[in-house]
């Protein structure tokens, strides 16, 4: 007869198995559910300031302050398997070489949990369920109407008016101001309970029933230039406050 540790062992053995062949199940099984992401972004004012972009900065340099709209449906890349979705918009203009690959900083950032990683269904909220049981309105609260619950969006529908960046670009040339053909490009990754992370899926290479994203750039614009030096702002900075910003209106072809 097999001892009582051999019996552990093979049941934990088996467990195991049972578990990894389970989560390699449903890793493959969202191969089958369609993706059809779709966003739109337009420009709203861009500005460029001479200055110390953080409190930190050891020296004054050109760095750019953008606004944008931003209209996305990313719903589609929601399913049983996803925890959350990572969300960014990059600024992307070319490098100062034309050798050198196209330069990209992020200027807005946004984490979305899923419906299950809002309310997570552990042993924990199990038992607390169980033993704290939602009360039984009183004769006098139920003549009351009660109030309709306030409709939650779907997760994965972003919709921004006139957002402001949450990080500024910077260069590491220091200049930024006339910068020409800039975009605005939308970028997620999907990152599931089980199995790989997944990465934004660019216009016309899918995968199967996984689309790629349709819109998600915007126009290509210039940054403005900066204002030249007057008078009054040689004076505001001997006097040891603050440069003053210099902004201009967008071109946007």
């Amino acid at each position: 007869m097999h001892s009582a540790l051999v019996r552990v062992q093979n049941v934990f053995g088996f467990f195991t198995t049972v578990t990894f062949v389970t989560a390699i199940v449903v890793a493959f099984s969202v191969t089958w559910i369609p993706q059809t992401p779709s966003a739109g972004i337009e420009l709203r004012n861009v500005q460029v300031v001479k200055g110390r972009p953080h409190y930190h900065s050891p020296k004054r340099e050109e760095y750019a302050h953008i606004k944008f709209d931003l209209d996305a449906d990313l719903t589609s890349l929601f399913n049983w398997n996803t925890k959350q979705l990572f969300v960014w918009i990059t600024a992307t203009y070319p490098s100062k070489t034309a050798s050198e690959p196209p330069s990209q900083a992020v200027i807005w950032d946004a984490i979305i949990n899923s419906e299950s990683q809002k309310n997570p269904s552990t042993p924990f909220t199990l038992y607390s369920s169980f033993m704290n049981p939602p009360k039984i309105a009183t004769r006098a609260k139920r003549t009351s109407k009660p109030k309709k619950p306030e409709a939650e969006s779907a997760p994965g529908l972003l919709q921004l008016q006139n957002a402001k960046p949450k990080y500024q670009i910077t260069d590491i040339s220091g200049q930024l101001s006339s910068t020409s053909n800039v975009t605005l490009e939308l970028g997620w990754n999907v990152q599931p309970w089980v199995g790989a992370l997944t990465w934004t899926t660019e216009k016309g290479k899918g995968w199967g029933r996984w689309r790629g994203i349709r819109g998600g750039r915007s126009k290509s614009f210039n940054m403005p230039a900066l204002k030249v030096k007057g008078v009054n702002q040689e004076a505001v900075k001997g006097s040891g406050k603050p440069e003053k910003v210099a902004e201009a209106s967008p071109v946007v072809k």
